[in-house]
């Protein structure tokens, strides 16, 4: 009984949460500023025209009929269909008699007629032309606040690396790499700098980040932490220096100390290992590899041993072993070293290719 009051409860809270995010997406789509609702409603009839269009070959009137059932289809908000009722009587007569006149359906409907969005450039109520305008709005370095739109006030959204009410100065992480009557082309300053810069690089830095030192000659330097006699990272860490900083990142598991990544990068081997050739191994398996050594070896004595027993008594028999010995050594020899010889192939390959 419990259980199915819980999978009940459970079931009314995803309904719910289902409605209220329904509605939640509906509001948001409902709610688009005039301009931007405008311009999707006339995509969507261009969309429309298109399909119409292609299929029949009807008059005009059959033919916007046709267009009409096609709006408003894929979308369960209100607000199409509350434009299709502001829209449709304007959208017909651009249909039957105005597309000579007014090429643009857009511009007709959206600029024009209900003068809910302005010209590319222009912005606010009366549509007023936007800094610069035509060919260098906003010093061709940033975007017109409101432009296209009955909204904004034609203010100046810079890009980045730009400031001023026109976007004709470089912003304090910038530097003038370009600049005459007509054009200014800001770059950002070199990573090493703080604050101001008057070129590019390391020499144009008025003063350095934290991390970096400067110098009279070259500018700012990156300071290389991991030489400093402290060492900054723990003992089984080992540094690697970045520009204007550093990162301490963990030695081999193998290690007990270590200058750098990998089992022979170690000062001192962790407990369970050993040096080998400079390397720190696996103790145990170091301890099993000298094991299967010396069992092959042993077993190779003893076979050879055999075999000049058996000479004593019958030298064809004896030829016979001695040749399966023979065999048998040479093939267990090779798969008992495959890595090795994978090693030295591929050393051959490096050495032939440098050569090359």
């Amino acid at each position: 009984m419990v259980c199915w009051k819980i999978a009940s409860l459970c079931f009314i809270i995803c309904v719910v949460s289902h409605q209220v995010l329904s509605k939640s997406n509906t509001t948001k789509e409902n709610h688009l500023p005039p301009c931007r609702a405008c311009r999707n409603f006339v995509e969507s009839f261009k969309s429309a025209v298109q399909i119409v269009t292609n299929k029949t070959k009807d008059g005009k009137q059959a033919q916007f009929v046709e267009i009409t059932k096609k709006l408003c289809t894929e979308q369960s908000d209100k607000l199409c269909e509350e434009l299709m009722a502001k829209y449709s009587d304007k959208l017909e007569e651009w249909w039957i008699e105005g597309k000579e006149k007014h090429p643009n359906v857009e511009s007709f409907i959206c600029i024009e007629t209900f003068e809910v969005c302005c010209p590319d450039l222009h912005y606010g109520p009366d549509c007023k032309p936007c800094l610069g305008y035509p060919n260098n709005v906003c010093n061709n370095n940033g975007k017109c606040k409101g432009s296209g739109t009955r909204k904004g006030n034609g203010g100046c959204l810079c890009d980045r690396g730009y400031t001023g009410e026109f976007c004709d100065k470089c912003s304090e992480s910038h530097y003038e790499a370009y600049k005459d009557d007509k054009k200014l082309i800001c770059a950002e300053c070199h990573l090493s700098c703080e604050g101001l810069c008057t070129k590019a690089g390391p020499k144009g830095c008025a003063k350095c980040k934290p991390g970096f030192i400067m110098d009279k000659d070259k500018g700012c330097l990156d300071i290389n932490e991991c030489a400093a006699r402290k060492r900054p990272c723990t003992p089984l860490q080992f540094c690697v220096n970045t520009e204007g900083d550093y990162r301490c990142l963990d030695c081999d598991r193998s290690c007990a100390g270590c200058s750098g990544d990998g089992p022979d990068m170690c000062i001192d081997c962790a407990t369970g290992y050993e040096k080998k050739d400079k390397m720190c191994v696996d103790s145990s398996e170091q301890r099993r590899q000298n094991f299967v050594w010396y069992s092959r070896y042993l077993t190779y004595l003893g076979l050879c041993i055999s075999t000049c027993i058996i000479l004593n008594k019958n030298i064809y028999i004896a030829a016979v072993i001695g040749m399966c010995v023979g065999v048998y050594i040479t093939v267990s020899e090779q798969t008992s070293s495959p890595t090795q010889n994978l090693e030295q192939q591929l050393a051959d390959e490096i050495v032939n290719a440098l050569n090359i």
